[in-house]
């Protein structure tokens, strides 16, 4: 070899080193979910088909209607089914693009808007809230209270609220319809407090400045408390983003990540795929339910003033727009050649323990937007990984991501309420599995 041939063929390789690391690093664009073999990605099809005998199983019981599932490994669609009707009284089938109300499946993607202005520098996760919504400012904890007139005392609140809290769930703001503590709920509802679903002319930030200034269930950060934290939050993004959170979602989120059959309020070309809601009786029958339980409207999401949006339950998704969600986290931030978080921040954002040991279940920890699986879990005949993050919505829809076997699903259900849907939920998750190929 001449020396010109050496230096030509030294420059070629040094150039295919430096491609190949660009395409590893940073400016890696990993695919966009497409179907592909199980076998392909380490699954056994044999196995993954289980999934269908279960969940026809419950559809043959009569416990739901129907029910959608995807699951996704290392960035490939290796299952995507619908079983049973959409609507038992029309004879319609479900179909696999059915739209879901996803309830509290909405909290992690507005917790991912509040970390991406936090990647931005404009928020930070232990300001005090009353920094960007001032209705805040001295916060206070119920003390004694009189159940004949809902009237209370209460004692000063010994910190403020901050950001981390709300993400977290241990800021002491409780649900009004769904809340935990009675006094609260009776507190809240006097005051007219929305949870989630609302037809009425309102708007987020009007419910949240009157929540402001209502007691909270305990001190900030010395409990877990499942509540309007999330509200709270999505309310925070339209004061710092000065979006509507509708507009933040659809542009920050939606857009880049391809989401497109995910709203808040659906489309008039998108409402014949909303699957109804049916609860189901103490006889164990199917009807089709409503809204009217939780304090909310039946008609939600489809009529109304459509001005609230509920960053702790008013989202209407699919199950592949939301695995597309899911993925993106375990890809470390990014998806579709977009990147939304770093990967410190969704370590952060997925797997971080900010509750200690108050999360109810001691087989989780909450991080800054999920149930994750701590070691004691893992041990408790469990499959899952550790650092394995899920979460729900009230009318039995489902989720996990697993960044250690790069597994995401989502199982969707309509129903409220349902004696059986955590139980199909766990099914499911074994499914999933019981299919890998640990060769």
């Amino acid at each position: 070899m001449n020396l010109l041939t050496f230096f030509r063929t030294s420059a070629f390789v040094a150039l295919t080193t430096v491609t190949v690391f660009a395409q590893t690093g940073t400016q890696q664009k990993p695919p966009l979910l497409t179907a592909a073999a199980p076998e392909t990605v380490g699954m056994y099809s044999e196995r993954l088909n289980r999934i269908d005998g279960v969940l026809q199983s419950y559809i043959d019981k009569g416990a739901f209607p129907g029910v959608a599932a995807i699951v996704v490994r290392d960035g490939k669609i290796v299952y995507h089914k619908a079983f049973g009707k959409a609507d038992l009284d029309a004879n319609k089938p479900l179909s696999k693009d059915a739209m879901y109300r996803i309830a509290s499946m909405t909290k992690a993607i507005t917790s991912l808007a509040v970390m991406m202005l936090h990647e931005e520098g404009k928020i930070m996760l232990d300001d005090p809230i009353s920094k960007y919504i001032p209705e805040f400012a001295k916060p206070v904890v119920m003390d004694q209270f009189n159940p004949k007139d809902s009237t209370f005392t209460t004692v000063p609140a010994k910190r403020e609220i901050s950001v981390r809290h709300l993400l977290s769930h241990m800021s002491g703001i409780n649900y009004n319809a769904i809340g935990s503590d009675d006094r609260i709920k009776a507190v809240y509802s006097k005051a007219g407090i929305v949870d989630a679903f609302t037809t009425k002319k309102l708007t987020i930030g009007e419910n949240i400045k009157k929540l402001a200034k209502l007691p909270l269930t305990h001190q900030p950060g010395e409990k877990w408390t499942y509540g309007l934290s999330s509200d709270v939050l999505g309310y925070l993004v339209e004061v710092v983003s000065g979006e509507t959170l509708e507009q933040y979602f659809q542009k920050h989120i939606f857009e880049p990540l391809g989401m497109k059959d995910t709203h808040f309020y659906l489309p008039d070309a998108k409402k014949d795929r909303l699957v109804p809601i049916y609860s189901e009786t103490k006889e164990k029958t199917l009807v089709k339910g409503s809204l009217d339980n939780l304090g909310s409207d039946p008609d939600y999401p489809i009529k109304g003033a459509k001005s609230y949006f509920s960053g702790g339950g008013g989202l209407t998704s699919t199950a592949y727009d939301y695995a597309v969600f899911l993925q993106m986290l375990l890809n470390g931030g990014t998806y579709n050649g977009k990147r939304l978080l770093s990967r410190r921040g969704v370590e952060l954002f997925t797997n971080t323990n900010q509750s200690g040991t108050l999360f109810p279940d001691p087989r989780n920890y909450f991080s800054l937007g999920f149930s994750v699986i701590n070691e004691a879990g893992r041990a408790n005949d469990i499959y899952s990984s550790v650092g394995t993050f899920s979460w729900g919505g009230a009318f039995s829809t489902h989720y996990f991501a697993d960044p250690k076997e790069k597994i995401c699903a989502v199982l969707m259900k309509q129903m409220w309420p349902t004696s059986m849907g955590g139980e199909l939920d766990r099914k499911f998750d074994l499914m999933i599995y019981q299919a890998l190929d640990d060769k």
